[in-house]
């Protein structure tokens, strides 16, 4: 447990050194988006291209462990909704709810994290994980979203998730990462001087999209608190932010035991990667989808916050078990 804390810790330390400097106006909130701009559209492309482009492309476009990570994520979202739509909790509210609970924060956290801790190897599943939430969870929760009929005015549940593909798209993510496994399928390199620019690029991801989860974190506590009209008890958080920790974790490693059962193959090792990846907290740009949306953001800023400070303890423990198994 101890090796684990130690690769852990430097991590989670940098979300908090983010928290404290927005929260100390060390970080002026206005610099913010110009952080979370570099991360999205620069250092974290680069850091998805290049594993991209150096994990076979077996493993990239791996359909038995896509499949095993949707049918996990559809039932998070599913449970959520039936958990929490009560009182006044619409299909709105609810659908958000589910998004977080199911959408862990693999792409600013994950993917340099699960590498540290248990090799390149781990890189694979955890581009694919960003791929699935991004084209799927998220088009499903924005679908259900509609059902109440609140939002943009006439936007169908079948436009708000042909709006959510339509973001895929113009995502740099998930280009850098096709691009990258274009690259690993043909075998080619980049020339020497704009593979040394990615590189530095790549490196920087890391430890900036950390620090920017922080900010963005304080940010919306901060928001929250200052608006009297998005006051959230504790028994809307709690459940939530439960699922996205113990349950989401449970079921994918349900479904990936059942599939190996009924006679597909699942790799230990890239199951042991989905589940950790599983057992991250909730990603930080949903707050940024629920406020376009209409969406109580105050209720899923403190989830997000609420899965991340707990996340230290829960994730670390969840390697520790995973990793002796």
């Amino acid at each position: 447990m101890q090796h684990v804390l130690t690769i852990t810790f430097p991590f989670f330390a940098l979300v908090l050194l983010g928290f404290l400097s927005a929260r100390r106006s060390l970080l002026p909130l206005s610099a913010i988006p110009g952080l979370n701009a570099f991360v999205l559209f620069f250092a974290l492309p680069c850091m998805l291209f290049r594993f991209g482009a150096s994990t076979p492309i077996a493993q990239l476009l791996d359909a038995r462990v896509a499949l095993v990570y949707l049918l996990s994520a559809t039932a998070v979202v599913t449970l959520t909704i039936v958990v929490t739509r009560r009182g006044r909790i619409g299909w709105n509210d609810a659908a958000f709810g589910a998004l977080v609970a199911a959408f862990p924060n693999t792409g600013f956290m994950g993917v340099p994290l699960l590498v540290a801790l248990m090799g390149p190897r781990a890189a694979g599943p955890a581009i694919l994980v960003v791929l699935v939430d991004m084209v799927f969870t998220s088009s499903l929760c924005l679908a259900v979203s509609r059902l109440g009929g609140v939002g943009e005015p006439g936007k169908s549940a079948r436009q708000a998730a042909r709006d959510a593909l339509k973001g895929v798209v113009t995502n740099p993510l998930p280009s850098s990462i096709l691009l990258g496994a274009l690259l690993s399928a043909m075998q080619w390199n980049l020339p020497q001087p704009l593979g040394q620019t990615v590189g530095l690029l790549a490196d920087a991801a890391s430890p900036v999209a950390l620090f920017t989860i922080g900010a963005v974190l304080a940010r919306s506590k901060m928001l929250a608190q200052a608006d009297v009209t998005q006051v959230t008890a504790w028994r809307e958080v709690l459940p939530v932010a439960a699922i996205k920790l113990f349950v989401h974790p449970a079921v994918v490693w349900l479904v990936g035991n059942m599939a190996t059962r009924l006679g597909v193959p699942i790799d230990p090792f890239v199951l042991t990667t989905l589940v950790l990846l599983a057992s991250l907290p909730s990603a930080s740009n949903v707050s940024l989808l629920a406020e376009r949306y209409g969406a109580d953001t105050g209720r899923i800023a403190r989830i997000i916050l609420l899965s991340t400070a707990a996340a230290f303890l829960t994730f670390s423990a969840a390697v520790a078990i995973m990793t002796r198994a």
